[in-house]
């Protein structure tokens, strides 16, 4: 970091978290899920402790404040938060493992930069096997800063991925108009 710039990380957290689930050691990977895997409430064993998984899940969550590229994983792990099994927390080490390949990313914010908002927005159509409902996830970025993000199961059943591209387009635009307003008001 300099004076032109700010650069936010949990890096010290992020050792803590691996040092305590005993992953300061391990090997890193480069995805923080394996590539079309979908998890299920029925798959695996239930876990006989599952006060670990939460606490585990609890601290990425917290994590996910610096690291946007774990949200969507971390949205899929917290919603077995009532009956974890051995596939909810195999996925989980998985995210330690990613996480160990850069303990230090995090956010950058340059000092200069133009106010134009720039968003993306996309959604995952039945990607919820269990409910069959979709992911919406975004993400706004105030000229190359990345400023708001977010990776939630959305609250209905689409009948088409189109209808789940259009409820991610409209939860994102809600999200615009108020950042807009608040940048307005700064």
């Amino acid at each position: 970091m300099d004076d032109s710039s700010l650069n936010l990380c949990q890096r010290k957290y992020t050792r803590e978290i691996l040092k305590e689930a005993g992953f300061l050691n391990c090997k890193p990977v480069s995805t923080p899920l394996v590539p079309n895997q979908r998890l299920t409430k029925d798959g695996g064993t239930i876990l006989e402790d599952i006060s670990s998984y939460r606490r585990l899940v609890g601290r990425l969550l917290y994590l996910t404040t610096t690291r946007p590229d774990i949200s969507f994983a971390v949205q899929q792990l917290s919603q077995f938060i009532d009956a974890p099994t051995t596939d909810h927390l195999a996925a989980a080490h998985r995210v330690l493992r990613y996480i160990k390949n850069a303990p230090g990313q995090g956010l950058f914010y340059p000092r200069n930069g133009e106010m134009q908002l720039n968003v993306f927005s996309d959604s995952d159509s039945a990607s919820c096997l269990d409910s069959r409902k979709s992911v919406t996830g975004f993400c706004i970025f105030l000229d190359y800063a990345l400023i708001w993000w977010k990776s939630k199961k959305q609250t209905t059943v689409s009948r088409s991925s189109s209808e789940a591209e259009y409820r991610a387009l409209a939860s994102t635009v809600c999200e615009v108009q108020w950042i807009s307003s608040l940048l307005h008001d700064l």
